[in-house]
């Protein structure tokens, strides 16, 4: 009885954290007009320097579909340039705009301000632990090996099967299950 009363703990402690994730999703939206995937995105661009999409899509933990979808929105809002490669004229090189630096320079941290705050204050080890667990979740959920999407859904999908990037901005949604609350 007890390990059911934990699991259910856990479920609940789990989805508190989608939640905050999501909530702060949109504030980011709402406030500065980009979307955590796109601010991960384009701070990749600006750290790698003029970037392939092929090395730029592991670097932020998503498929490479998805990334030009992404930088199709950046490049849209001229955060980003695309440009072929004078070296090798197959490969399109990234690079960040100085309207993008300055978006950079404006945007908040994805964390919250209070989790940045008291995160910052644990010791290294706590830290470097506390990683490490919500690795193990990640494992334990078999998550390891999904993409970290940019739209949040409760709709199961294996590892394996594909689906296409987001047609406008990159709005995490959680979608609420028929009958029941996220």
């Amino acid at each position: 009885m007890r390990s059911e009363i934990l699991e259910d703990e856990i479920l609940v402690a789990i989805r508190r954290i989608v939640r905050a994730v999501d909530l702060r999703s949109r504030a980011l939206i709402r406030g500065h007009h980009i979307s955590g995937p796109q601010l991960v995105t384009l701070r990749a661009v600006a750290r790698l320097g003029p970037v392939p999409v092929s090395a730029l899509a592991p670097e932020v933990s998503l498929s490479q579909p998805t990334v030009t979808g992404i930088l199709n929105r950046l490049e849209r809002a001229g955060l980003v340039r695309r440009e072929r490669s004078e070296a090798d004229r197959r490969n399109v090189l990234c690079t960040i705009t100085p309207q993008g630096g300055s978006v950079l320079g404006d945007a908040p941290s994805l964390l919250q301000d209070r989790f940045r705050r008291e995160l910052s204050r644990l010791e290294d080890w706590e830290r470097s632990q506390m990683l490490a667990t919500l690795q193990r979740i990640a494992s334990l959920m078999d998550a390891e090996t999904l993409e970290a999407a940019p739209v949040l859904t409760t709709d199961a999908l294996s590892p394996a099967e594909p689906h296409d990037p987001p047609e406008e901005g990159d709005e995490p949604q959680c979608r609420e299950q028929e009958g029941g609350s996220s």
